[in-house]
């Protein structure tokens, strides 16, 4: 496993895997599952799998899913149920399900469901006739897949719903990702997320990894104690990078060894 990461990516997983109390937050969609053109297609590697079940089973360390899906979504591609003792943090930081606790989501209003409701609406009546192109409700907005559409396609979906968004709710949050534009009512991202995953660990370090845009505001809200991972190529506000899931999946079990040796 530890031949496949760098020496700096060793000196910080042994760095950290001193901590008091370890939160190791994970994006899902292509940290810990490939991208799937149909999205509940997604699934953890195995690896990535057998990863994460050794980082849940370090001593004091809380793992989480962190990820822009509805929980409800999660909790299926995450083959999630009540015995998991995963934390999950759903539309980028305003849905969490907790061990022993179960759901909790932030408030919504009955004015921002219909307005929602009425947006999707239209946002899949503009975009019908072109090919590939698929509307995802999601619990606080929805989102506008383009992974399985042409680049034309694509372009026209996105400009013709950002015109229907812009129009009636420029309050909204928009978000980018890998082929999907996201639209929410609900201003959360995925820097609260952790900032609120911190507070209810009591985590004293945390690990973040993830391969999107709509990571870098996890990464870069992390402190100088933490240790953000991307996943992939590209600018980023990580410390380390590495090039895949497997690449990932050896990070983590170099982890919960060490995590292991370090606090068991």
């Amino acid at each position: 496993m530890s031949a496949a990461l760098g020496d700096d990516a060793r000196a910080q997983i042994a760095r950290i895997a001193a901590s008091d109390q370890l939160l190791v937050a994970l994006d899902f969609d292509g940290t810990l599952s490939p991208l799937e053109d149909e999205p509940m297609d997604a699934r953890m590697l195995p690896a990535a799998r057998a990863a994460v079940d050794a980082v849940v089973a370090a001593p004091d360390t809380v793992v989480a899913f962190v990820s822009g899906r509805s929980l409800s979504d999660l909790r299926v591609i995450a083959e999630h149920d009540d015995a998991s003792r995963v934390l999950l943090a759903g539309s980028h930081g305003a849905e969490y399900w907790v061990p022993g606790e179960g759901l909790s989501r932030h408030a919504e209003d009955d004015a921002d469901a219909a307005l929602r409701d009425a947006l999707r609406a239209r946002a899949e009546q503009a975009t019908a006739h072109l090919d590939g192109v698929w509307i995802e409700p999601k619990t606080f907005g929805f989102g506008v897949h383009t992974r399985r559409a042409d680049p034309q396609a694509a372009a026209t979906a996105n400009r013709l719903v950002d015109e229907i968004v812009s129009a009636e709710a420029p309050q909204w949050r928009r978000r980018t990702g890998h082929n999907i534009v996201e639209y929410a009512f609900r201003h959360e991202g995925k820097d609260s997320a952790i900032a609120e995953l911190r507070a209810r660990t009591g985590a004293s370090v945390v690990l973040f990894a993830g391969d999107d845009v709509t990571d870098e505001d996890a990464l870069a809200s992390l402190g100088a104690a933490d240790l953000g991972v991307h996943v992939g190529g590209g600018p980023t506000a990580a410390t380390v990078t590495v090039p895949d899931i497997a690449a990932l999946a050896a990070l983590l079990e170099r982890l919960a060894q060490a995590r292991t040796e370090a606090r068991g």
